[in-house]
């Protein structure tokens, strides 16, 4: 390639391949490096479907392609590599002008396209639930003290069998309080103090007191780039967060216990990109996976939001309040589930030069 053919590969924002007349790869540009989480070096010369997985068969419409000479588009499938789980992507190839057999592969994984309306949705049902939780706040939290306050009293002089009803009152009371005090935390909730943080340190501090309270019944596994530069963001925020996914990790689990995998790594081509054009490198990545029943079909598109939940007796707040903390932090959160595995994945912008601290 000349420099000017060199630099626009480089620059293509979505994981691309050149594929030889044997479908052997022969090139990959940086976002396709990033995709399969490989070098060009690591996979040139191999052929292109040992090294990229697609959930629906390809090959045959592939050949017709390249024999016919015309494109190819597949939409919604699910592709992934064996360094990378599967995400649902569009697919589009077409053969390389002026050189006979050789094919070009592009892939744009749709998961942002979709998640950005997600985004959006998931704020402006925090901010619901920050003006709910003031009015609930003033409205209810203050009746419920009289009325704990009135059962107290008439238990005095209440026989046995009353007294259960008043027990009964008391108890419902101080649950419903405390659900309050849990919606409350959309607004009590300060920005986050970002800093250089060390991902690994909060991952490290989230497991073991995961594994010495709720997880104890759970094998934690360590999964952990070791390179990863520093994220930026705020420590005990990101904490609350790694601790949330591994409690819901941990209470869906079988109660003889699972395994829970927390994987880090690094993908310098994920790259947030907002509606006013700006955008935003994302090149963190923390998954926490576990191998649990998978979330129930019926809410797996809106389990960001606020009171939803799958548990029965769950709340619904914790995974909303997980969203916020991401979103204030510039980041991202998704989710892929089926049965014996949901993947739960953090994306955080690294720490700016200038926020380094200085040796």
């Amino acid at each position: 390639m000349s420099n000017d053919d060199c630099a626009i590969w480089a620059s293509l924002p979505v994981p691309a391949f050149l594929i030889d007349e044997n479908d052997n790869i022969t090139d990959v540009n940086s976002a396709g490096e990033g995709f399969l989480n490989s070098s060009t070096k690591t996979v040139s010369g191999h052929p292109v479907w040992e090294q990229i997985s697609v959930d629906t068969p390809i090959e045959e419409a592939f050949l017709k392609a390249r024999q016919n000479s015309t494109p190819l588009f597949v939409n919604d499938v699910d592709v992934g590599s064996v360094n990378r789980a599967p995400l649902q992507c569009t697919m589009q190839i077409a053969p390389l002008a002026g050189r006979e057999g050789h094919m070009i592969l592009l892939i744009t994984p749709r998961e942002l396209a979709g998640r950005m309306t997600q985004s959006h949705s998931v704020k402006s049902a925090a901010q619901s639930a920050i003006g709910m939780a003031e009015m609930l706040a003033h409205e209810i939290k203050n009746p419920l003290a009289g009325i704990t306050g009135a059962a107290q009293l008439l238990s005095m002089n209440l026989s046995a069998d009353d007294l259960e009803l008043t027990d009964l009152i008391v108890a419902e009371s101080r649950r419903i309080v405390k659900l309050l005090e849990q919606v409350e935390q959309f607004g009590n909730l300060s920005p986050p103090d970002k800093k250089a943080v060390n991902i690994h340190d909060v991952l490290d501090r989230a497991r073991r007191s995961a594994l010495l309270g709720f997880g104890a019944h759970m094998k934690i596994i360590e999964d952990y780039d070791p390179s990863l530069p520093l994220a930026y963001g705020d420590p005990d925020q990101l904490l609350q967060v790694v601790l949330n996914l591994l409690k819901n990790a941990s209470e869906a689990a079988d109660p003889k216990g699972g395994t829970i995998r927390i994987h880090s790594y690094f993908e310098h081509s994920f790259r947030l990109r907002r509606s006013d054009g700006t955008g935003q490198s994302l090149p963190l990545q923390v998954e926490i996976i576990d191998d649990g029943p998978g979330l129930p079909e019926k809410i797996k598109d809106d389990i960001f939001d606020p009171f939803v939940s799958g548990r029965e007796n769950g709340t619904g707040l914790g995974l909303a309040l997980v969203s916020k903390i991401i979103s204030d932090h510039d980041g991202w959160i998704s989710v892929t589930s089926v049965p014996g595995r949901t993947v739960f994945r953090l994306s955080l912008p690294r720490v700016p030069r200038a926020a380094k601290p200085k040796e």
